[in-house]
């Protein structure tokens, strides 16, 4: 495992989920969504304004996006305003409405700051409460708590756009969304991002990346591979077919079956037979070119996934065979596929 990898599960075992996006990455991947945001309620309850760039982007974009409200949860962080360092020991919630003197600018003024009882935790009362109000919910949530975070918009039935680790795709919780079509991940996928931390022993890992990146040394700042969004917000790059990579042919030399699974393996989406119209086990970076309307998304297979949960999987083999075999070797995370015809 990468190195980075190793400190950022690091920091997910000690519950340490202070990690700051950057403003270029965020405003590369909202472009594509301006129209979803026209007279919506934006929530971005897992963000401190002090150091947010999803609050500093949607108050200063929030006439050109035509908001109707943006609200923020902010942990002990009770001044108004938003670039002060001065804290207290009392939560707040922040609502932006609109600028009030057209200056273009959120001003201090005309924020509106309320006390919470309690914390800004995403799962209490009062935070549930705002997260009712909202249209759509933008932000980075805690890496130790993905999953709870997931499942709490879905029974809320809310649009949303969130950052995570491209391996959630393989969870539980996140996999039948996918193939439901209640979830998907766009534009931006399978990204290194850059994430200013508090969390110190990520640094040492990423001195020379830092340095060479012209960051402030002195700052904590981490490279963090297999990043993607995920969003329930449909855009047009979702209905656009897979069409250039479909020239190759099949054949059995290139496209060995499993030893465990009535289905070919393929290594990448660019080798995607296009005469093939069974199950085809795919790297789970084919979500990067996924059009519904094209493919049919079957299962998952990993390590930690039960060979009875799948519905492919040919049960004469032994118990310790259920992982995905291609030539008694085991193969990384994969999803199976099916073209439509």
């Amino acid at each position: 495992m990468p190195k980075t990898n190793v400190n950022l599960h690091s920091a997910n075992r000690g519950k340490n989920d202070e990690f700051y996006t950057q403003l270029p990455d965020i405003e590369k991947e909202l472009m594509h969504y301006k129209e979803h945001f026209k007279w919506k309620t934006v929530l971005c309850n897992c963000d401190d304004p002090r150091v947010s760039n999803f609050f500093h982007y949607f108050a200063y974009n929030f006439e050109q996006l035509w908001l109707k409200r943006l609200i923020t949860t902010c942990y002990k962080n009770q001044n108004p305003n938003l670039f002060s360092e001065n804290k207290s020991e009392k939560a707040v919630y922040l609502i932006y409405d609109w600028d009030k003197n057209w200056n273009h600018i959120p001003d201090p003024n005309e924020i509106w700051t309320h006390d919470l009882k309690w914390d800004w935790d995403f799962r209490s009362e009062e935070c549930i409460e705002l997260l009712k109000q909202a249209d759509i919910i933008v932000t980075n949530p805690p890496f130790s708590l993905f999953r709870e975070y997931i499942s709490q918009l879905i029974k809320y039935d809310k649009k949303f756009l969130i950052l995570w680790n491209m391996n959630a795709i393989t969870y539980k919780e996140v996999f039948p969304l996918i193939r439901d079509n209640k979830l998907w991940t766009w534009y931006w996928f399978n990204m290194s991002m850059v994430y200013k931390t508090t969390y110190p022993n990520l640094l040492e890992a990423n001195r020379k990346f830092v340095i060479w990146k012209w960051y402030n040394p002195d700052d904590w700042y981490v490279k963090v591979p297999a990043i993607c969004w995920y969003t329930n917000l449909d855009i047009k790059k979702r209905h656009e077919d897979l069409v250039s990579e479909l020239f190759k042919k099949y054949n059995e030399t290139d496209y060995p079956k499993y030893d465990n699974y009535d289905a070919i393996n393929v290594n990448k989406v660019s080798e995607i037979p296009g005469d093939y119209f069974w199950i085809i086990w795919v790297p789970i970076t084919f979500l990067d070119k996924y059009n519904p309307e094209q493919f049919e998304i079957l299962w998952r297979a990993d390590a930690n996934i039960a060979w009875e949960e799948h519905p492919y999987y040919i049960k004469w083999f032994k118990d310790k065979w259920w992982a995905p075999l291609v030539r008694w070797e085991f193969v990384y995370k994969r999803i199976l596929i099916r073209r439509k015809k």
